[in-house]
């Protein structure tokens, strides 16, 4: 009878339970995720410029969205930026105090945006149902603002989330892939603001 050889066991304990960036699958589906809604950006830009190409007038017997509003926009949202990539640094080393404050203060830079947002829509003078150039202005913003409130709504339950006892390491992968996505909102509200506040004063010129 063949004598049974005992195999050393493989400890597997010290092998991280977390990944974070390239390493984690959830980053792989939302890189992907971001690819086709970026480009779903990119047809609807390259849309409102084919429609420019066919029209003699642009904006059509009216004048462009003012710019105050959509600049105050822009300024928030490029600040953002600093206490984004702030806590996105902490969530990776585990720090829960810093997210908790990274998640706060982006939870109400959200908030902010969106109220401005509002005002932005009340001046842009101009409604999607008159004609194509007003069609294609409310769909882009349509659009970034569909993303911003998903991204608002999931930094506010990750926020509520963080101040609870369900806290796992799990979650500071959570916290930063939401800040990545953040990175995705901000990115794309630039060649947006572009497009809809400076293209006709550009192409009027």
């Amino acid at each position: 009878m063949a004598e049974r050889v005992e195999r050393p066991v493989l400890d597997v304990s010290s092998l991280p339970t977390v990944h974070f960036g390239s390493h984690s699958l959830t980053w792989w589906g939302i890189m992907g995720m971001m690819a086709i809604e970026g480009t779903v950006f990119l047809l609807m830009i390259a849309s409102y410029f084919y429609l420019h190409s066919r029209t003699v007038e642009w904006p059509p017997h009216r004048n462009p969205p003012d710019l105050l509003w959509g600049t105050v926009n822009l300024a928030l949202f490029l600040i953002s930026a600093l206490p984004n990539e702030w806590y996105r640094r902490r969530a990776r080393k585990g720090d829960l105090r810093a997210v908790q404050i990274g998640l706060v203060v982006l939870s109400l830079f959200g908030v902010a945006i969106v109220g401005v947002r509002y005002l932005e829509l009340l001046h842009l003078n101009t409604d999607w149902s008159v004609d194509a150039y007003g069609s294609a202005v409310w769909t882009l913003m349509g659009l970034h603002v569909l993303h911003l409130l998903t991204d608002l709504v999931d930094t506010i339950v990750l926020t509520v989330l963080f101040f609870t006892s369900l806290v796992e390491g799990k979650r500071f992968m959570d916290a930063e892939e939401n800040a990545a996505y953040w990175y995705f909102v901000v990115a794309f509200w630039i060649p947006i603001y572009l497009v809809i506040y400076w293209a006709p004063r550009w192409l009027h010129a």
